[in-house]
């Protein structure tokens, strides 16, 4: 298995997450967003994912060398061809809610969050960092309130999104909230949110897939 992401991304963080629970071994390849123009536009890296975007993953599935792309795609995967440890319910309604959580994030707070979109923000409008900076603090700390709500009020919720042991939902949590401290959003009115997030980053885990514990950590 071979894993191309970028520390700080959140897309890589969460397969980094799914990989380390699942005890999965990977090799990781280092793909800066940042230097050079950003390694991710560079001819070779899309050849692997036309996109230029992190991560994309490869395995050997049935004899052949196969390329993954998208975080949420990529940790489905894992959920099937490796079912041990898995990562989200058995029951189809407690799955379908695991994913929602997950989606809550992955559609409607990255995206607007993204560093492509941030850059746009501030090269192509010419916004100042301070008005970039409010808008990410904006759609994050609204969709973080959303999501707050959902499981506050929601009884399957436990130490973590799901229950009692962390699994695909928490996997797309804890990179958002990173995010969020990163650019000092208001996450004061989310006690729950923050009591799993505490619960997952002291996980093995967790603690194995965190930015700063990566080889191409600066």
């Amino acid at each position: 298995m071979k894993l191309y992401g970028y520390f700080r991304s959140s897309a890589s963080y969460r397969v980094r997450i799914a990989l380390n629970l699942k005890g999965l071994a990977y090799e990781q390849a280092a793909v800066h967003l940042l230097k050079n123009g950003g390694e991710q536009f560079a001819a070779a890296y899309r050849a692997l994912n036309p996109d230029a975007l992190v991560p994309a993953f490869q395995d050997e599935h049935d004899g052949e060398t196969i390329t993954l792309t998208q975080s949420m795609a990529i940790i489905e995967y894992l959920e099937e061809v490796y079912p041990e440890s898995g990562l989200l319910p058995v029951d189809p309604v407690d799955r379908a809610h695991v994913r929602a959580l997950a989606l809550a994030i992955a559609c409607e707070i990255h995206p607007v969050n993204n560093l492509r979109v941030l850059k746009y923000l501030s090269a192509t409008l010419q916004v100042s960092d301070e008005q970039k900076n409010a808008w990410y603090r904006h759609w994050c700390e609204t969709g973080l309130a959303v999501l707050e709500q959902k499981l506050a009020a929601d009884k399957r919720t436990g130490r973590f999104c799901f229950g009692d042991a962390p699994g695909f939902a928490d996997c797309f949590l804890v990179p958002q909230i990173a995010n969020a401290q990163r650019f000092n959003c208001d996450l004061t009115a989310m006690p729950v949110l923050m009591r799993i997030n505490q619960a997952c980053i002291e996980h093995p885990a967790f603690i194995k897939a965190a930015p700063a514990n990566q080889p191409d950590a600066e």
